[in-house]
């Protein structure tokens, strides 16, 4: 009696970390819910979080609420987009393996999709005057979202002890000194382990963490394994294929690094991106960086599909042999697999530790100086795209042997300023859906493109 009530404890205990192997949602039931997830998840991060809730825990009750924060917890722990990293979550919970390749595939193809078409249509027909006057609206709202995205974080993260010091630091850095995103994030992480207080366990779990199932540690790395050649086997060929210095490579490396790097959301990861696309490898203007900012946000999915966008429009541009479509769909095809894939390896190896890493509180240390960091960088990411938006002429500034861009005031574009003005206004006091907000914004711009210029 007493072995078998062991064997029924040490079991109950796996249970409770493994995913549902015997879940009693079909498999189809699963397919058919995430594509619909995937076809309406607008509303960036946030609102893609609380469709899932909604619909997984509220309405069909297929998850536990106590699953759902447990795994939105460690997705918020992770680099990547952390409403897809959720959605593969979710779909291992239920599936295991091929619930989660489900979820993940599905949140993402829609949109996906939508931004590659899109992205042929800016190619081909982008110089027209219709399409520079919708983007002309659509850079300025993109402006007004990502000052009140850095609202939100910073109201969320500055009131703790000594946060404000990192952000002011990180932005210092990354506004004077150039300093790159990486080591913003390692630096940020040394601080925060350093005077950033250590966080308590979340309120309702015990301090006894659950253990593993037992043989989770060597399934976790043949699983990373299998990731691992699946996200660098592919570079690792066109490497030695083509050589180091092909846009395929260059693409295909630099993402990749991204991929590991990318703390905060897409509006931290957006600075580097820019940094790096714009300034290093010149794959796109600033102009167009924002164009494809604001295609990225009227589309379903997570924000950083923008990266789609960022990887046609270099290989377009530089396609070697290849005929400049077929090697824009390549490039794009390339930056959606390794900026995606590491989001599966992060979520298949480390889904039975979940309730483990939750509970290292050096980790959660760490990454809170990352989140205040991420302050700094996205109030210097919104920086440099108002200098570009509302300005139509920048000059370099010595300042103690280093060079910054600052604004030619004779050269303010009223237009832009009014329109960014009114954008934010419409979000933040008005609290208008950006759905409404940003339509509205590039009707703007086309009536001004159209009929206050020609005046």
């Amino acid at each position: 009696m007493t072995g078998a009530m062991q064997r029924k404890t040490k079991n109950s205990r796996a249970s409770d970390i493994s995913p549902q192997a015997d879940s009693p949602v079909s498999f189809s039931a699963a397919l058919r819910l995430w594509l619909q997830i995937g076809l309406v998840s607008f509303g960036g991060p946030a609102g893609q979080i609380a469709v899932m809730h909604r619909v997984l825990v509220e309405d069909r009750k297929w998850i536990s609420e106590e699953r759902f924060l447990q795994g939105l917890n460690y997705c918020m722990l992770l680099p990547g987009p952390e409403a897809q990293q959720l959605a593969i979550y979710l779909g291992w919970l239920l599936h295991r393996t091929k619930g989660g390749l489900a979820a993940g595939i599905l949140f993402i193809l829609p949109g996906a999709l939508l931004i590659l078409a899109l992205s042929f249509l800016y190619i081909y027909l982008g110089t027209s005057g219709f399409v520079q006057g919708l983007f002309f609206g659509i850079k300025a709202c993109v402006l007004a979202i990502v000052l009140q995205a850095f609202s939100r974080i910073a109201g969320r993260i500055l009131h703790r002890p000594g946060a404000l010091v990192i952000a002011v630091s990180a932005f210092t850095g990354a506004f004077v000194f150039a300093l790159s995103f990486p080591v913003i994030i390692i630096v940020a992480a040394c601080a925060g382990m350093a005077v950033m207080p250590t966080l308590p366990a979340a309120s309702g779990q015990n301090n006894q963490t659950v253990r593993p199932a037992s043989g989770a540690g060597t399934a976790s790395w043949q699983m990373a394994g299998y990731c691992l050649l699946l996200w660098l086997g592919p570079l690792i060929i066109l490497y030695f294929l083509l050589g180091p210095q092909t846009i395929f490579v260059q693409q295909g490396m630099f993402f990749s690094k991204m991929a590991v790097v990318s703390f905060g959301g897409a509006y931290a990861l957006l600075a580097y991106l820019t940094q790096e696309a714009v300034s290093h490898y010149s794959w796109l203007s600033a102009s167009e960086m924002l164009d494809g900012l604001g295609l990225a946000e009227t589309t379903p999915g997570p924000l950083i599909l923008v990266v789609q966008f960022v990887g046609f429009l270099g290989a377009f541009r530089d396609p070697g042999s290849l005929a400049p479509w077929l090697a824009g769909m390549l490039g794009a095809g390339l930056t959606l697999w390794v900026t995606f894939v590491p989001c599966f390896m992060w979520i298949f190896v480390g889904g039975p530790f979940v309730e483990r890493l939750q509970a290292n509180r050096q980790l959660a240390a760490a990454l809170s100086g990352i989140t205040a960091a991420l302050c700094g960088v996205i109030f210097n990411l919104a920086l440099w795209f108002g200098l570009r938006v509302l300005f139509t002429e920048l000059q370099p500034l010595e300042l103690f042997g280093f060079t910054m861009e600052v604004p030619v005031i004779t050269a303010s574009d009223p237009a832009a300023m009014l329109i960014f003005v009114l954008t934010l206004l419409a979000l933040t006091a008005g609290r208008m859906s950006i759905f409404l907000v940003l339509p509205l914004a590039a009707l703007a711009g086309l009536i001004y493109h159209k009929l206050i210029i020609p005046l």
